[in-house]
């Protein structure tokens, strides 16, 4: 359901947006994500990261309300969506699915992610998206170290009609593996 107010706009990103991307991004971890280690970086060295490297990397949009103000950005490289933050006051509101729907015109035959196994609200909105689960690790190739899954959407099945992975967070084939 897109209850996002009509006035939020897409758009995409640039310099000017990056220190209002970085708090976004902070605020979220912080506020939705509690298992997560503390955030050791400052708001400036993540503008910085930001700047130097997302904006580099990544075709980025922000979901802009009338004032101008950032409620969540996108990060596309290639096929994968390296970033997909809302202001957590903002969730639940359409607004991080008319994000991934723009993802999706950038990047029509797949988009891959990665996310945290205990992010069960992020889990719940790309398997509502049609994400399955394609593979899963126990953390050691993250920085966090936590335990990740990788998902992946595409327009259509497989061809016998059977999705790589369940949204359930199970892999076809491999009993017990998450």
């Amino acid at each position: 359901m897109d209850d996002a107010p009509s006035t939020t706009r897409i758009r995409p990103a640039g310099p000017a947006d990056a220190a209002e991307i970085a708090a976004v991004q902070m605020r979220s971890r912080v506020e939705t994500m509690p298992y997560l280690p503390p955030q050791r970086r400052t708001h400036e060295q993540v503008t910085r990261w930001v700047e130097d490297i997302v904006l580099r990397d990544c075709r980025i949009w922000v979901a802009v309300d009338d004032g101008g103000r950032i409620l969540g950005f996108a990060a596309l490289e290639g096929t994968m969506l390296e970033h997909l933050y809302l202001l957590p006051e903002t969730r639940r509101r359409g607004i991080g699915s008319r994000l991934l729907d723009q993802v999706r015109r950038h990047s029509p035959d797949q988009v891959t992610l990665h996310v945290f196994q205990q992010n069960t609200d992020a889990r719940a909105f790309y398997a509502k998206h049609g994400f399955t689960v394609v593979d899963s690790t126990d953390g050691r190739g993250n920085m966090e170290k936590l335990p990740d899954l990788t998902l992946r959407w595409t327009p259509d099945r497989a061809p016998d009609g059977t999705p790589e992975g369940t949204p359930d967070g199970t892999l076809h084939g491999v009993p017990g593996e998450r």
